[in-house]
């Protein structure tokens, strides 16, 4: 289709317009529809950041449509996920009249297992508390119902209830073609759909799931496709280096305890003494754990491979603990043909094995390798009742860029890629050399309906009075503005400290508006609550400052605490800046900078949403005007109107509330 095509599709008269009340012909979505389209026809790899309001979502889904081959539309969240496809694909179908087959496609831990929903409901030892028994009610008429096994399609028990893990499957334990219901597989459905459609909607954690699986040998998990749009295309980096990594937890292990007990005395009881290897798993399990003590007293309870204190009780434990796997996974796989369960418990037994083994090589005293994309980083991790070893790829660019099938296009788009316009970060992380980058601005008048205010005379980010400084300076703000705020943190112990200094200035004022904060309540409870109470204050830290879309008056005044710098103690970061070092690089201003640029951007982008949106954001941090390298962190936000002023800002909230 040719350009003056795409131009009749989002003209004021197309078929999109009759799609909004408010339409408008926004030439900056046409042109990225455009470079899109090209990109699909030409199999090449397009990069575009579109600022908000430019359109992006119809920008990609109509040459999506259009195009005549298959197209996996990959997001960020299963939120997005889920309106891709339940309103914006069905609806941009309709307007351009396409016969266009879609299908959803989400992780199996998002369906109701019909043969593990069974299970549960013959064990009544496996219900924890009373809600649950009303819950696995409501499962199972759901089971029964549904036609998608969609865990998104039965609000009534909450996405994080505990009970979904015991009634969905994981790759380990699923049962596959041996399973009793493999007619019923809501997993297998989805899969068949998948393959059939033309226009997919995945997310970022299938599509890296996938690329993990095809490096296995398992390649029936997504369907090829001609086309892969990523949209929240920033979040790809870390969910890259999330899943290219691996985990083991003394959860997992605890729980492959109870399905080894479980399996083994139901199908193979003159086998083994079951009990005793549930026991031994356990203990070694445990052990792990008291070989950690050191790590009560280090900041953040982690520590990397190498610099773990006093280790070798530690590597004792961990080899016990790798050497009971290996045996419980050889007991198992000797009697796993006597049913499904035993060969599952098998697999899993072997998989912790083998990621325990591999996590401890190379030994202590080996050399390190630390150039190249296979350079990893292996840290642990202490929580109050549990211990996780984790290990993670300095870079993912390689295997990320390796993985794209042979004349396939791939389009990532957000509203935050680039810094100060240049690409160079965020497309040397993905591997992505070569790739064609366009840059939308924001349609928005951010001049007149947005304020930048940065106080004057705070005290340094890392003194103890700044908090209570910052919300002092926050607090004619909130008066002003009458609630209505969202305060942004950088760590969850800030959360937890703003949101009592604002209780504490709403008591001597005597003021009753509502506060929340996150840890108390769901996001998407706090969410919800945030766009019906009036007068709320929402504080959140890092969950919140992206996927926020809230326009309208609800939400008039941003505040972030500090500059989003990514904390230097992370296992993963602090090796990269390492090996920057090494290298000769400036990790400073080659990562930490352009990546606290984009967090940035993301976080300022909560407060304007569309062409009536108006609002102040307020930045604690004085560095991003009092340092050289500010400068480059306030360009690369919208361009609102500035101030330093109290006042200013007062006045400005002031007035557009009247």
């Amino acid at each position: 289709m040719s350009d003056p095509s795409l131009s009749d599709i989002f003209s004021a008269d197309g078929p999109l317009a009759s799609l909004s009340d408010g339409y408008r012909v926004r030439p900056s979505q046409v042109e990225l529809a455009t470079a899109v389209q090209q990109t699909i026809e030409s199999g090449g790899t397009l990069v575009a950041e579109a600022g908000t309001g430019t359109g992006k979502t119809w920008a990609y889904l109509v040459p999506a449509l259009l195009g005549s081959g298959k197209v996996l539309v990959s997001t960020g969240t299963r939120t997005l996920q889920d309106q891709l496809f339940g309103r914006d694909l069905p609806r941009v179908r309709e307007a351009l009249g396409v016969p266009a087959s879609i299908a959803l496609l989400k992780g199996r831990a998002n369906y109701v297992c019909h043969y593990h929903l069974d299970r549960l409901q013959g064990d009544d030892r496996a219900l924890k508390a009373r809600a649950e028994i009303q819950q696995l009610r409501q499962l199972q008429s759901f089971a029964r119902d549904s036609a998608t096994g969609d865990k998104a399609d039965l609000p009534t028990v909450p996405e994080e209830a505990d009970i979904w893990q015991r009634v969905t499957s994981t790759r380990e334990n699923c049962l596959g073609q041996d399973c009793p219901r493999v007619r019923d597989c809501f997993v297998l459905k989805a899969r068949r759909q998948a393959q059939e459609a033309d226009v997919v909607v995945i997310n970022h954690a299938l599509f890296m799931a996938d690329l993990v699986l095809r490096e296995e040998g398992v390649t029936d998990l997504l369907p090829g496709a001609d086309t892969v749009i990523f949209d929240e295309a920033h979040q790809l980096p870390d969910t890259a280096t999330r899943f290219l990594g691996t985990s083991v937890s003394t959860h997992q292990l605890q729980d492959l305890s109870r399905q080894v007990e479980a399996a083994g005395l139901a199908y193979a009881r003159e086998a083994a003494h079951w009990s005793d290897q549930a026991k031994r798993i356990e203990q070694a399990a445990r052990e792990l754990r008291l070989s950690c003590a050191a790590l009560e007293s280090i900041p953040g309870r982690r520590v990397t491979f190498e610099a773990f204190p006093q280790p070798a009780e530690f590597d004792l434990a961990r080899e016990a603990l790798a050497l009971a796997l290996d045996d419980v996974g050889r007991m198992l796989a000797a009697v796993e043909e006597k049913h499904p369960d035993l060969a599952a418990a098998a697999r899993t037994a072997t998989e912790l094995g083998q990621r325990v083994h591999q996590w401890g090589r190379p030994g202590r005293g080996a050399p390190e390798q630390t150039d190249g994309v296979a350079a990893i980083v292996r840290w642990v991790e202490l929580g109050l009742h549990h211990v996780r070893l984790h290990a993670a790829p300095l870079s993912v660019a390689e295997a990320f860029s390796n993985y794209r099938q042979g004349g396939q296009a791939w389009i990532l788009t957000s509203a935050t890629l680039s810094v100060q316009g240049d690409f160079s970060h965020f497309i040397s992380r993905l591997g992505l050399e070569g790739a064609h980058t366009l840059r939308m601005e924001s349609p928005f008048d951010y001049a007149n309906q947005a304020l930048l205010f940065v106080p004057r005379g705070l005290p340094a980010p890392q003194s103890p009075d700044f908090l209570p400084q910052f919300v002092s300076t926050l607090m004619p703000l909130i008066e002003a503005n009458a609630g209505r705020a969202l305060v942004l943190c950088t760590t969850l112990r800030a959360v937890e400290r703003v949101a009592l200094l604002l209780a504490e200035h709403y008591d001597s004022a005597g003021h009753s508006w509502p506060i929340m904060r996150q840890g108390v309540g769901t996001r998407r409870d706090l969410l919800e609550r945030f766009r019906t109470l009036p007068h709320a204050v929402l504080v959140g830290s890092a969950s919140f400052w992206e996927g926020i879309d809230i326009p309208g008056d609800r939400l008039t005044l941003v505040a972030i605490d500090k500059l989003p710098f990514a904390p230097p103690d992370d296992p993963v970061i602090e090796a990269r800046l390492r090996a920057c070092r090494e290298r000769g690089g400036n990790p400073f201003m080659e990562f930490q900078l352009p990546e606290a640029a984009i967090a940035l951007k993301q976080g300022a982008g909560r407060l304007i949403r569309s062409e009536s949106d108006w609002g102040v954001l307020m930045v604690g941090d004085t560095r991003l005007v009092d340092k050289p390298y500010g400068k480059q962190l306030w360009r690369g936000l919208p361009p609102f109107a500035r101030s330093r002023e109290l006042q200013a800002a007062v006045d400005f909230l002031a007035r557009r509330s009247e």
